[in-house]
């Protein structure tokens, strides 16, 4: 942007005020109506974008640059215009000069002044009283988010732009497992659990920003993201005025009242809120406390009137109105900080100013490359984030695409063994185990893991992480002897440099207890999955979504242990811990149901089974789509039950129908598809017609020979089903040479672990 100083022949730009992972803000001129604004210029956009990515970001940010721009309110931070530059999107907005609330909260050294506390309440409530009014939930309102201008107004920045920064990866991500994207200190139950979200929500995270100006930190201000959500959900927190007895009694009570745990308790709307906040400051027994030296905790920071101005009535007028005069403004006062004001404007991400992007990258090792340039690395770390965010989104291909193009350019810029090169192999890796390459991803994660050893030692975590990822694609490979070989030796690396009741060695020991029960040992399986369930139980507690993930593996191990009733009885705890904890659309949730199912479907139970998977078909299609993988995992339940009930000409359309629609949406070669091919050839068989079930059995076996290898265990098994379909037909020569050649090659490969 820098050789480019005029846009679109209107904005010139100025001088660079702020810089962070969603690109760049300037301070400029519009030379059309002579006036300063801020131009933020999203990134990365440059010659080196990958075309996957500049559509995804081009389309989400027309839409949401669309939102903010219709908004009109003096407390929403105005859009002026936006648009694409010579490959850059920008974002054009008036020029604030003030503070965010997290600053003020950082600068102050604690809460806020009561009286700017009160004022900032009653601004922020008429700013989301406009924004509801016109069905927009900003969905992410937090301190960072709210501006306080040197003339003592309130604005709220980032609608949309949050969302956008959100879905497409500018944002930090929260990496424990099951929790969801956002800023947990904020986040209400429902966006917790996955439920319906309405401006409801909007109200709790304005009530948890209150507390924590209130009262110097945030409601729930735990450890760990997980206590933290998990405090959201199902604690009462303390009053405010238990922490500031000083605070005003009605303050107390609403924000208790925005703090409650479902919407239908909370203020119906944001006007009513307006509302209560100017008539409890009209009271005349509100009052303020006393002047007291600026900057001191409880009393009115600098630059802001110790005493709101009366209106027409006597009821204090909001401090926006501060400015709206006739007669001369007053002076004398000082600036708000002594620093320079910050111009972002709240923009999504932790932004600062000039300073060098590079800072948090992990520290290259000596290659004697040149350094590349700052701005270089800014591009690719944002294509990094977006990266991850596609993974979450769980667009893996259009993941893997923008992580292989990252991986590329870090190798020329930085060497093969930098962390940062390494850290986007990995990503590579994951995207191509999760789109069933599982060969590719077995040599990803080797090649990293050598580099990582090479380049941070073999017991550092990031080598380790890579070691565990190589085993758990060896076992997707079928090759459990060797994944068990990894699994073992990178459990005793990290028992013996971070303990045993760590999260990644209890990560890493339930592995091991998966692996085992995949290699046929089952009692040790169900014993150590026992173990490391009562483990994570004991340090991250019994609703963990870890801890129930042992959990689940026990019912698996009951399961192959042929006991069906003690392992339904895990699934059906696990599904209402995780319903409970979770909500009951979270796709950990649904999955746990699927498998009650099969435990159903194992004990006879076909009728209730095909009830169970009716209805999460329903669900997984409502929340995911009904071509969404899992959607048609719950359908090919339904078929293999309506088999199971002798309903087979509906059983055999079902699996056509799944096969179909997994064969265009995964691919033909596709593991889940394949699944579906076989159930095709059961119905026909079944049904009599055994030559085409032959046709369609001899397919599926001669797809899994070239994909996963003669002696992998699924081609074996589908080279049985060929020899029972030629036994049917009366060629009971071929099936015994057929079933002659599978006995062999069990033998000669069973030491691998097959």
């Amino acid at each position: 942007m820098a050789d480019s100083m005029l846009i679109q022949g209107r904005y010139r730009l100025l001088d660079l005020i702020g810089r962070g992972g969603m690109g760049e803000v300037w301070r400029a001129r519009d030379e059309s109506l002579g006036r300063q604004v801020a131009v933020k210029c999203l990134k990365p956009l440059g010659p080196q974008r990958d075309d996957t990515f500049t559509r995804i970001m081009r389309e989400r940010f027309r839409r949401e640059a669309r939102v903010a721009a219709g908004l009109q309110h003096r407390g929403v931070t105005v859009v002026h215009d936006f648009g694409e530059y010579d490959g850059v999107l920008y974002l054009v907005m008036e020029l604030l000069e003030g503070r965010n609330l997290s600053q003020l909260l950082e600068e102050q050294g604690g809460a806020l002044a009561v009286a700017d506390v009160v004022d900032i309440a009653e601004q922020v409530a008429d700013a989301l009283a406009y924004t509801h009014e016109q069905g927009i939930v900003h969905r992410d309102l937090k301190p960072a988010n709210i501006m306080r201008l040197t003339n003592g107004a309130v604005k709220i920045c980032d609608f949309g732009i949050a969302r956008l920064g959100h879905d497409i990866g500018f944002t930090s991500r929260l990496t424990g497992p099951g929790v969801a994207m956002g800023t947990p200190h904020y986040m209400s139950p429902e966006q917790i659990s996955g439920g319906q979200v309405d401006h409801r929500s909007d109200l709790y995270s304005l009530g948890c920003v209150l507390y924590e100006i209130a009262t110097g930190a945030p409601p729930f201000d735990l450890e760990d993201a997980w206590s933290v959500l998990v405090g959201h959900r199902d604690t009462i927190p303390e009053p405010p005025r238990s922490h500031r007895p000083e605070l005003p009694e009605f303050f107390d009570t609403l924000v208790l009242e925005l703090l409650a745990k479902t919407p239908e308790e909370r203020p119906a709307d944001a006007g009513g809120l307006r509302g209560r906040i100017g008539a409890a400051r009209a009271t005349p027994g509100y009052g303020y406390p006393a002047p007291g030296p600026a900057g001191t905790p409880g009393y009115p920071a600098a630059g802001y009137p110790a005493v709101p101005v009366a209106g027409p009535h006597g009821a204090p007028l909001p401090s926006w109105s501060h400015t709206m005069t006739t007669g001369h403004k007053a002076v004398g006062l000082a600036e708000l900080r002594p620093t320079p004001p910050d111009h972002t404007a709240g923009l999504t991400g932790d932004w600062t100013g000039p300073a060098d992007p590079r800072a948090g990258f992990s520290a290259p090792p000596a290659t004697g490359r040149p350094t590349p340039p700052p701005e270089q690395l800014a591009v690719l770390t944002s294509r990094h984030n977006a990266g991850l965010s596609l993974g979450r989104l769980g667009r893996w291909e259009e993941a893997g695409e923008v992580h292989r193009a990252v991986a590329a350019e870090r190798e020329h810029a930085l060497g093969p063994d930098h962390p940062d090169t390494l850290g986007s192999r990995y990503e590579v890796g994951f995207s191509l185990s999760r789109t069933g390459r599982t060969g590719d991803a077995l040599r990803e994660f080797t090649r990293v893991a050598e580099g990582r050893e090479r380049a941070l030692g073999p017991d550092h975590p990031d080598t380790l992480a890579a070691r565990q990822e190589t085993a758990y694609v060896l076992g997707q490979l079928g090759r459990h002897f060797e994944a068990h070989e990894v699994f073992a030796a990178v459990l005793a690396s990290r028992e013996r440099t971070i303990g045993p009741d760590h999260v990644d060695t209890l990560r890493c020991r339930h592995n091991l207890a998966y692996n085992l029960g995949r290699l046929g040992r089952l009692e040790d399986a169900h014993r150590l999955a026992g173990e490391v369930a009562a483990a994570r139980a004991r340090v991250l507690g019994p609703t963990h979504p870890d801890t129930l993930i042992s959990q689940y593996e026990v019912a698996y191990a009951l399961g192959q242990l042929g006991r069906w009733p003690e392992a339904l009885n895990v699934y059906r705890e696990v599904a209402a811990l995780r319903a409970d904890s979770l909500g009951p659309d979270h796709p950990d949730t649904l999955a746990a149901r699927y498998e009650v199912g099969i435990s159903l479907g194992r004990l006879g139970e076909s009728t209730e089974a095909l009830e169970l998977y009716r209805a999460l078909v329903a669900d997984r299609a409502r929340v995911q789509g009904p071509h969404h993988p899992e959607t048609l995992r719950a359908r090919h339940g339904v078929g293999v039950n309506l088999g199971r009930l002798s309903r087979w000409e509906e059983a055999l359309a079902e699996s056509r129908d799944v096969c179909a629609i997994r064969e265009h949406v995964l691919g033909p070669d596709h593991p889940d598809t394949l699944v579906s091919r076989r159930e095709v050839a059961v119905g026909l068989g079944w049904l009599g017609r055994w030559a085409d079930a032959l046709s369609v059995y001899r397919q599926v076996a001669d797809t899994r020979d070239r994909v996963l290898g003669a002696t992998h265990p699924d081609a074996l098994a589908s080279r049985n089903d060929e020899a029972h379909c030629l036994e049917q037909l009366g060629r009971g020569a071929e099936a015994v040479q057929l079933y002659r050649q599978v006995a062999a090659l069990r033998q000669q490969h069973g030491a691998r672990g097959y």
